[in-house]
């Protein structure tokens, strides 16, 4: 019972302790501080780490975008590694397919895609976009994925039947953004055939 009372009596002093710190540094039991009463509890910016993927085909979670390494490798609830054992079977500029900052494929795109499709004989696809270094990276990585998925939904439509995507932005460039040739190359959709497809 003492002992009770002990833990009790201490408890309490730690709370005022608490209590008393919090308020001498201005901060209320609301979360809003003396010096600015509007402003509420700070909240963090939400961060979705990137896929890196390495020569060999495997997936690697990457922590900080890779400026300082940090990266852990994407496995199967089992523990074996995500590899894309397959074979890049398109990579082709995307201005065919879609007109300037959009994710809408062309008419003229879309009978193109859906031939590609049609023609392989296999049915499992990575669908990667690609942008330039116009625009925020912020941007350019929403309009990547947003083009991938819309060239997976014509692959869906013409017989595919696992389609993953993929947007990088401005991330994985093949050539350099500071001419108009090299940003030209680097605005482009990659299609990677898996398994059976070739």
């Amino acid at each position: 019972m003492f002992s009770t009372s002990l833990k009790n009596t201490c408890s309490g002093l730690v709370a005022a302790a608490l209590l008393v710190a919090s308020s001498s540094a201005g901060v209320h039991a609301d979360g809003l501080s003396a010096d600015n009463p509007t402003t509420g509890p700070i909240s963090g910016e939400r961060y979705v780490p990137a896929v890196w993927v390495d020569p060999d085909g495997c997936e690697h979670w990457v922590m900080d975008d890779g400026v300082e390494g940090f990266m852990t490798p994407n496995v199967t609830p089992d523990g074996k590694p995500v590899c894309q054992r397959g074979k890049r079977c398109l990579v082709a500029n995307s201005d065919q397919f879609f007109a300037v900052n959009s994710a809408t494929v062309s008419a003229q795109g879309a009978a193109t895609l859906a031939a590609f499709f049609k023609k392989q004989p296999g049915t499992s696809y990575v669908i990667e976009g690609h942008t330039d270094s116009d625009a925020s990276d912020a941007y350019n990585l929403s309009l990547s994925n947003k083009r991938a998925d819309a060239v997976a939904k014509i692959a869906r439509a013409n017989g595919a039947s696992k389609v993953e995507t993929r947007g990088y932005g401005e991330r994985k460039p093949i050539a350099s953004n500071d001419t108009a040739a090299g940003k030209a190359k680097n605005r482009r959709v990659e299609v990677q055939c898996v398994g059976g497809a070739s």
